[in-house]
């Protein structure tokens, strides 16, 4: 039977001052003064509209990506919030996290989103490298990217991210390390370190650039950044994501147990266990900004909706449980799908035979092994 999982709550700021040649996001270069009254109205709307999916639960985390929500002024984050938390029970100790641009940090921008109640900010810094940066198309220099840190920490942030990417055009291993020694010197909580991949429908998919290290060179930078985020006290919980002891981010988490979540603004995506009715719904807003501006609060606004078939659910939850080093517990599968143990029996014990999990009476874990070859290890329970 389906058991109600923890809820959070996604909160998409569509713009961003310029369209990163490598993201895939629903992002929107800015063209002019941006509409934050109006928007924060059209997401305390579309709030109001899913509420009836998640009445007298409680949030335990809030998470504000993009675009880039550090365009938008702490007082739009705190008018948001307190109209959020006007119509939902946020936990005592709910991670409200605020995804940052270091080109858009401005003196006194911090203490405002403290002051509002954010208390977890990620930063897309992606590298220290100015040649790497002029490359990804990044608006900050690594100066910037520092000085923004370190306003953030003057503010009293001290559960900072540092988002970091690697295999980039023209890097080289001594290049990866060098990112690596300047984030540490920054004493960030967390650092997620993601390899570049040129997704469908960007600008690097239709022109790639040129240097970007081949397979094998990759492979060994990934690993040396790897031994060093270790050795520099960092646990790797996720395939992209180390964290100091204490400071995992709990919004992710949430999305690799498979938990549920609202999601709210242009292009976002919700998943809602409706435990009454046993049934698993997905459901996602319309992307671009001008129709949900003017379609928000209504059903208008819903860009399409689906219920989460029984023999899909299996595949769904290891896409993300399969993610965490830690693996997840078979009890905890049946309470999130609805489906018993033995519906994956097979897939499992093909999975251990090939060396890419270990499971226990009730815990399945995968190899070092299965991390390296994840996407073959989900595509059985497909």
């Amino acid at each position: 039977m389906l058991q109600v999982p923890p809820l959070s709550l996604y909160v998409h700021l569509p713009w961003c001052v310029r369209k990163c040649p490598y993201c895939d996001f629903n992002s929107h270069a800015q063209r002019g003064p941006l509409p934050f009254d109006d928007y924060v109205a059209a997401l305390v709307a579309d709030l109001d509209h899913d509420l009836p999916l998640a009445w007298g639960r409680v949030v335990h985390s809030v998470f504000f990506g993009g675009g880039t929500p550090s365009l938008f002024p702490p007082d739009a984050i705190d008018a948001f919030l307190q109209q959020a938390s006007g119509r939902l029970r946020f936990a005592p100790d709910c991670e409200i996290t605020l995804e940052t641009n270091p080109g858009t940090a401005e003196h006194g921008r911090f203490e405002g989103y403290r002051a509002a109640g954010v208390n977890r900010l990620s930063f897309g810094v992606q590298s220290f490298d100015d040649g790497c940066l002029r490359r990804l198309g990044r608006i900050h220099d690594s100066r910037e990217a520092e000085a923004a840190v370190k306003l953030a920490q003057d503010a009293g942030f001290d559960n900072i991210n540092l988002d970091l990417m690697h295999a980039l055009p023209g890097q080289t291993l001594a290049m990866a390390e060098a990112d690596l020694q300047r984030a540490f010197a920054l004493s960030p909580a967390h650092v997620s370190h993601y390899q570049l991949t040129l997704e469908p429908n960007t600008l690097f998919a239709a022109r790639p650039p040129e240097g970007i290290p081949d397979h094998d060179a990759a492979c060994d930078i990934q690993e040396r950044c790897q031994a060093m985020l270790a050795e520099a006290g960092f646990e790797q919980y996720e395939t992209s994501a180390w964290a100091r002891p204490g400071r995992r981010c709990a919004h992710n988490l949430n999305y690799w147990h498979f938990g549920d979540y609202l999601g709210i603004g242009a292009g976002a995506h919700g998943k809602l266990t409706l435990g009454a009715e046993q049934r698993i719904l997905r459901r996602w807003k319309l992307r671009q900004p001008a129709s949900y501006l003017a379609k928000a609060g209504t059903a208008a606004a819903i860009g399409g909706e689906e219920d989460l078939e029984p023999s899909r659910r299996a595949f769904d939850y290891m896409l993300n449980a399969l993610r965490l080093n830690e693996g997840f517990a078979l009890s905890a599968f049946e309470a999130r799908t609805g489906l018993s143990r033995d519906a994956i029996a097979g897939e499992l014990g093909e999975a251990v035979s090939r060396g890419w999990l270990v499971v226990g009476a009730d815990h399945v874990v995968p190899t070092a092994l299965g991390r390296r070859f994840a996407n073959d290890v989900i595509s059985l329970f497909l």
